[in-house]
């Protein structure tokens, strides 16, 4: 993979990632993109191609749709399982454009016939960036300031809120226990039209069951025993705004039905009360058990699901994403340091390298909490590796040997390594529990090079 010719990226520079086997056809691409202001990146073939996906994330791809090896269709659905939002533009002959247009009803972008006209590629290009969702984050980033990430698995699932954020859509967010679920929502509500309304969350599993509906829906005087004065409940202070279900799965059954019929009705009937009270309000939930599972086992309501599932995401487990452990840890780090008034600047190369390796069933909560546990006990300015195994209870881990993995796996594996490492092969070799030789076969056998990794954020 090799940058193209001319104007030299910017951050507000748009990337196109150009994919051919044809070195002339390549050539040609980049120069046309290039003189339009494009920043370019090209690859050889689809293997290349994905592990420059992975690497540095374009706003467009374009592929010839045959080529040897992976064609640019298996690119295309590759593509689609790992950024889903990223959109693909296929190049092709004359004889394969009935092909290529039952490729755009798979989801393919669009299709340019061959040879090309400059100006239907450009258009095609500059339509695709505009319609996507590359262009609408990179004005103003501040609807997602409070999450921190560089894996691609992340940043396709913002890229994918961002674009569901300009509607009044349910989204239903899944996730294990302190994944970063409810920032996710945070920035949905951000992203979007009622980013000045208010944002109230609350956690279905926290409140006792008796006082669920109360805080909710709320509850006039006298509604009850203890209920000196009217209250207004949650949805009506979200009004205008967004409400966070959080724990959603966890809601009694009796309450399942009355959320339905304020969904349904768009008005709240407080406990006690004759009358009901219009709420205008962006429902956004989010749960870290199997609802399908429940619906089946007759524990939560079908009929609600499908109201709450409009819209899905699965935000990733940290051990999903080990490219976000370690400026995870240096936010935190500082973040701690200054609200402790501490002299605590950085890890120790060591201790970084335990973090990545542990296994996090915790997710993100517990990587701040043995951050914050570590920074609170260091008496230099350095984390050192004790003080992080001492936080972490355990015994030094590393990352799975290679052996281990599945080979279904192996090219993530592969290109995680390579990203944390900043394509150092002595390094990641020896994170992998393999000598340099053998490594570079298996980098060999998936078409990664590690000049490719240079510099890449980690």
């Amino acid at each position: 993979m090799t940058p193209g010719r001319g104007t030299p990226a910017t951050m507000t520079q748009h990337t196109v990632l150009i994919v051919d086997d044809d070195p002339d056809i390549l050539k040609l691409l980049a120069l046309r993109l290039s003189a339009a202001g494009y920043a370019v990146q090209s690859a050889d073939s689809g293997e290349r191609a994905l592990a420059a996906v992975a690497v540095t994330r374009p706003d467009v791809v374009i592929t010839d749709l045959k080529m040897g090896g992976m064609d640019g269709m298996a690119l295309f659905e590759a593509i689609q399982r790992t950024a889903a939002t990223l959109p693909v533009i296929i190049l092709t002959a004359h004889g394969t454009i009935p092909e290529a247009v039952e490729a755009t009803k798979r989801g393919v972008f669009g299709f340019v016939p061959k040879p090309f006209e400059g100006k239907q590629l450009l258009e095609q290009v500059a339509q695709a960036i505009r319609l996507s969702a590359a262009a609408p984050g990179r004005a103003d980033e501040s609807w997602r300031s409070e999450i921190v990430s560089s894996s691609p698995a992340m940043e396709d699932l913002l890229r994918q809120a961002r674009l569901v954020a300009q509607s009044d859509a349910s989204v239903l967010i899944h996730g294990a226990s302190g994944a970063g679920k409810e920032m996710l929502a945070r920035a949905i509500h951000k992203a979007g039209r009622r980013a000045a309304g208010p944002f109230v969350a609350v956690n279905c599993a926290a409140i006792p069951e008796p006082l669920l509906e109360s805080e909710l829906f709320g509850h006039r005087k006298g509604a009850f025993t203890g209920a000196v004065y009217d209250h207004k409940g949650l949805f009506q202070s979200a009004d205008g705004g967004t409400i966070f279900l959080d724990e959603i799965g966890d809601m009694p059954l009796a309450l399942q039905a009355k959320l339905l019929r304020t969904l349904q009705d768009r008005e709240v009937r407080p406990v006690g009360a004759t009358q009901a009270v219009p709420v205008d309000v962006r429902i956004i939930s989010a749960t870290h058990r199997d609802l399908e599972a429940r619906v089946k086992a007759g524990e939560f309501r079908e009929d609600l699901y499908y109201r709450l599932n409009v819209v899905s995401f699965r935000v990733p487990a940290l051990a999903d994403r080990r490219e976000d452990i370690v400026p995870l840890a240096n936010h935190f780090l500082h973040d701690v340091a200054r609200r402790y008034g501490k002299d605590v600047r950085s890890f120790a190369p060591e201790a970084l390298e335990l973090l990545i390796g542990a296994p996090w069933p915790g997710n993100v909560r517990q990587l701040q909490n043995v951050i914050e546990q570590a920074v609170a006990l260091a008496t230099g300015s350095i984390v050192t590796t004790t003080l992080v195994q001492s936080a972490l209870r355990s015994e030094p881990a590393s990352l799975t040997p290679l052996d281990e993995a599945k080979r279904a796996f192996e090219r993530d594996y592969l290109i995680r390594l390579l990203r944390l490492t900043s394509g150092n092969v002595t390094k990641a070799a020896r994170m992998a529990q393999r000598n340099r030789t053998e490594f570079y076969k298996l980098l060999e056998r998936h078409q990664l090079q590690p000049g490719m990794f240079k510099g890449a954020r980690v």
